[in-house]
């Protein structure tokens, strides 16, 4: 009985990992441990009964919260673009503008991946749509099927990272963070992970160069009528279109000099996209026969997503808008791209709400069993054992921080990124508070780790939306003819290695660098605390007292 009690909180969250390693369902694992020990905590004296009376006000905080509203909104922008075919068309046109140059298919892939992930959110859309579109292709073209399965795995990840991503959303809520300063901070690390995936596939290029073909000449479209790709009058574009961004940019931000570098980019791309557009269209309408095939496609196709990005994101980091709110015009913009597309119809809306209901249900019920576990937990003073077991690391921050990170990792192989954002980060986000670390630095770290948690063999759920897509059969492909083998199991967990190793020196990058995320603060307004302006005004005149000046000259401390 003693050991009991001295071990009450170490036993109470080992046998919550217990349930969640047998299947038992994460919100009810959760709930079920912490009524479980608060119970017994009540028999042994630890708590009041009384304590489980601030239960309903829990959750009616969980279902009135605000910024919880963004994950039904950014989901069913996601759901709605997904069954739109936006994704094929992405994938077609940027697979036939890099298909020229060897990895090409996979470079396009990673793009897409980016694309998707800054307007979907969503892992599952975008590995299964890749996975249906892209993958064929690559088979059919003598892709190595590690290769070809990697990307895609890891690709369909970066929704995790790159906003509006709905764990950076989760974790902002469990931190008790902005999500916008999330947003920002998480912004550069996903774009060089992005990078860091094209990278791997160029040197698999250069050194493999059969692993990762060019597309050979009869497979490239959009050709023009005298043999050529169009590529000219397509780098003429960007670049015209790159001068007036510059230019407008220039304008807009000359009145706003400590504008942060995302609203830069942001706004640029915005300037970037609408220059682009407007010659595009002009050209078609007038017949001027100014831009190829390929450049009119690349436009029509690539720069409504942009135009997408910009009214969700740009929206939130130039402060017109709230997360929640960029969240509703995102979705609204969604549903207007699909109209405009012609592939608007009720069946598409019927599945896009069904599925953004299950998943918010899903979100709120792991919230309330987390809810449940942690109030159990903290009055028992599992806080303070988790707070004592991680401050007495040697290291300080730096141990605290390979201490997470490898426990993140460890853990990742077993549960998914909710039921790590739900479990761990309300008992590590508080100790990481006092030692003075920063929280959104904190967590686009945790949210950089957690996201190997998706490709981990064998419970990586992206490897398993990759496999339920994948062939499982030898095939006769129906443009060549050729029989293809089936994609195994082995190849799909053998692919996805190199990308946790990239993604394991980007959470490595994200510690040694932290000026990566930490550029969130850059342009908010700085308060001295260590200043007091004191205004005061009598019959004798009005003057302004401030502590803090310059001692060496105390007369000028009053004006």
């Amino acid at each position: 009985m003693e050991l009991l009690v001295d071990n009450l909180a170490p036993i109470m969250f080992i046998n919550l990992i217990i349930f969640l390693l047998i299947g038992f369902p994460v919100a009810f694992s959760l709930a079920a441990t912490g009524v479980l020990y608060g119970l017994v905590a009540v028999e042994l004296g630890f708590i009041q009964p009384a304590i489980f009376q601030a239960l309903p006000q829990r959750v009616f905080a969980i279902v009135s919260n605000d910024t919880l509203l963004a994950v039904p909104f950014f989901t069913l922008m996601g759901l709605v673009l997904e069954r739109s075919g936006m994704a094929e068309d992405l994938l077609e046109t940027v697979g036939q503008l890099f298909g020229s140059i060897r990895g090409g298919l996979a470079i396009a892939v990673v793009l897409v991946g980016a694309m998707l992930a800054a307007t979907t959110g969503v892992v599952s859309a975008s590995v299964i749509s890749m996975g249906l579109i892209s993958l064929p292709i690559m088979l059919r073209y003598g892709y190595d099927r590690r290769l070809a399965t990697g990307v895609i795995a890891a690709s369909g990840t970066l929704s995790q990272i790159i906003p509006p991503s709905l764990v950076l959303i989760i974790l902002a809520d469990q931190l008790g963070r902005s999500i916008g300063d999330m947003y920002r901070g998480a912004m550069l690390p996903g774009l060089l992970l992005a990078g860091a995936y094209m990278a791997y596939v160029v040197i698999v290029a250069i050194l493999r160069p059969a692993a990762a073909p060019a597309l050979p000449a009869e497979a490239r479209e959009h050709i023009e009528a005298n043999g050529a790709r169009g590529m000219r009058s397509l780098g003429v574009l960007v670049v015209v279109a790159t001068v007036v961004s510059y230019l407008a940019g220039e304008y807009y931000f000359s009145g706003r000099p400590a504008a942060p570098l995302d609203e830069h980019v942001v706004v640029s791309l915005m300037a970037w996209g609408i220059t682009a557009w407007i010659i595009a269209t002009l050209n078609k309408v007038l017949g001027l026969g100014l831009l190829s095939r390929l450049a009119e496609r690349v436009t029509f196709v690539m720069i409504p997503p942009l135009f997408l990005i910009f009214l969700v994101l740009g929206t939130i980091f130039i402060g017109v808008a709230t997360p929640t709110e960029g969240g509703a015009m995102g979705a609204v913009g969604a549903i207007l791209m699909a109209g405009l597309r012609g592939r608007l119809s009720w069946t598409l809306l019927k599945q896009a709400m069904d599925t953004t209901t299950k998943l918010t249900c899903f979100v709120v019920f792991i919230l309330v069993g987390s809810t449940v576990f942690s109030l159990s937990f903290r009055g028992i003073n599992g806080d303070l054992w988790v707070e004592h077991l991680l401050n007495g690391l040697p290291g300080g921050q730096w141990g605290f921080l390979i201490v997470v990170s490898l426990l993140t990792f460890v853990l990742a192989f077993f549960l998914d990124f909710f039921e790590l954002a739900f479990i761990i980060v309300p008992l590590l986000g508080p100790v990481a508070d006092k030692m003075g670390i920063d929280l959104i630095w904190f967590g686009v770290l945790l949210a950089v780790n957690m996201q190997t948690s998706f490709v981990h063999p064998p419970f990586g759920f992206a490897l398993f939306y990759l496999r339920s897509v994948a062939p499982k059969e030898d095939y006769r492909d129906r443009i060549t003819g050729k029989l293809i083998p089936k994609v195994t199991t082995e190849q799909i967990y053998w692919g996805s290695i190199p990308f946790i190793i990239i993604q394991l020196l980007m959470v490595a990058a994200v510690m040694l660098f932290p000026r990566m995320v930490t550029h969130y603060k850059d342009g908010a307004h700085k308060v001295d605390a260590s200043v007091i302006h004191l205004e005061t005004e009598s019959a004798y005149g009005s003057g302004t007292y401030s502590s803090g000046q310059d001692e060496a000259d105390p007369g000028a401390a009053f004006k």
